[in-house]
C-alpha cells in the first residue's frame, strides 16, 4: 500500500500526530510519500531522519496512490484538494486544528482508525468544486480557478457595500447590494456560508447555496438552488477592484469583470471511516443535544 502526507504547518500539538501516524504506517509496512515542502519542515523539526520520496503537485499523484492523508485542520485539506485536483486519490483528514468537520479523524483515535485504512474498511464520499472564469481574464485566477468550500466576492478597501448583480442560467434573480456574495458547495454549507446565515446542506445533496454577506436589502435570504445552474455575477462599487476568494485562495479583480461559476467535471473524493458519520460530526460540533433539558 502506498499513501501520499500532507501538511500546511508544524505545532508543538501536532509533533506527537506526526510521529503516531508515521511509526503506524512504518510498522505495517506501508509506502509513505511525503509532499516535498512538509518534508523539508519536519526534516528542520527533527521529527523524522530518514529519506522519502517526495511529491509537489496533482501530477505526482496517480491510481498506485491509496490515499493522501492531510493532517492539520479544514483548511489543510482545502489545500490538499488543489494538489489532488482530478487525480481521483481520496483524501483523509488528521484533525489536527479546532473546529472542523471536513477533517473527522481525532488525534486520540489515531491508531484505530488507520488500521481501517490498512484493512480497507472505509467508503468515500464525493464532494463537489466550483470551477470560475472571469472576462476579462485575470491570471491569478486562471492558475487555481475551482473551490471545494466556496467562492466569495467582497469588498476591498472600503466600508462601502458593493453590488453584486446576479443571474442564474442567465436569467436576472438580484441585485444584492452587500458586503459581498457567497456562492457555496454542500461542503462549504457549514463553513463562511453558515456563519452568515446560510442552511447546512448534507454533502451528497446535488445543490449550492448564494448566501449574502450583510445585505442592505433586509428581505435578501439564502437561496438554495440545483447544482447543475451556471451563475454569473457582475460587481460594481466605489473602489476600482473587489475580493475574489476561492476557498483561502484571495485575488483582486476590477469592477465590472463577468464572473461564471459552475460545479467541476470532476469531484473531491473524502475518506469516511465507519461510525464517523457527517450526522455525528454535526452534533459533536455544533453540540447538538448538549441542552440539558434534552
Amino acid at each position: 500500500m502506498k499513501v501520499a502526507i500532507y501538511g500546511q504547518y508544524y505545532q508543538n500539538s501536532t509533533e506527537p500526530i506526526i510521529k503516531d501516524i508515521f511509526q503506524f504506517f512504518k510498522s505495517n509496512n506501508v509506502e509513505m510519500v511525503i509532499e516535498e515542502t512538509f518534508l523539508k519542515m519536519l526534516y528542520e523539526k527533527e521529527l523524522i531522519k530518514k529519506e522519502y520520496k517526495t511529491f509537489s503537485s496533482s501530477t505526482s499523484l496517480d491510481s498506485s496512490f491509496e490515499m493522501l492523508i492531510s493532517i492539520g485542520g479544514d483548511g489543510t485539506i482545502l489545500r490538499a484538494a488543489t494538489l489532488v485536483r482530478n487525480s481521483g486519490v481520496p483524501i483523509l483528514g488528521i484533525n489536527a486544528g479546532r473546529l472542523g468537520f471536513l477533517a473527522t479523524v481525532q488525534k486520540e483515535k489515531i491508531d484505530s482508525f488507520l488500521q481501517f485504512v490498512i484493512d480497507k474498511k472505509y467508503t468515500t464520499s464525493e464532494r463537489t468544486l466550483l470551477s470560475l472564469t472571469c472576462e476579462p481574464q485575470n491570471d491569478a485566477i486562471a492558475e487555481l480557478n475551482f473551490a471545494m468550500n466556496e467562492v466569495t466576492v467582497s469588498r476591498k478597501d472600503t466600508t462601502s457595500m458593493i453590488t453584486v448583480e446576479t443571474y442564474l442560467n442567465n436569467e436576472y434573480l438580484n441585485s444584492y447590494w452587500a458586503d459581498g456574495l457567497i456562492i457555496s458547495t454542500p461542503t462549504g454549507s457549514t463553513g463562511y456560508s453558515l456563519s452568515c446565515g446560510g442552511p447546512i446542506l448534507t454533502p451528497n445533496v446535488a445543490s449550492l447555496v448564494i448566501t449574502p454577506i450583510a445585505p442592505h436589502n433586509l428581505t435578501a435570504r439564502p437561496l438554495v438552488i440545483p447544482d447543475d445552474t451556471e451563475i454569473k455575477l457582475r460587481v460594481s462599487g466605489r473602489e476600482d477592484q473587489y475580493l475574489i476568494s476561492l476557498d483561502s485562495r484571495i485575488s483582486s479583480v476590477k469592477n465590472e469583470s463577468v464572473l461564471t461559476i459552475k460545479k467541476t467535471d470532476y469531484k473531491i473524493k473524502m475518506v469516511e471511516i465507519p461510525g464517523e458519520t457527517f450526522l455525528k460530526t454535526l452534533r459533536n460540533k455544533l453540540l447538538w443535544g448538549e441542552d440539558k433539558r434534552n
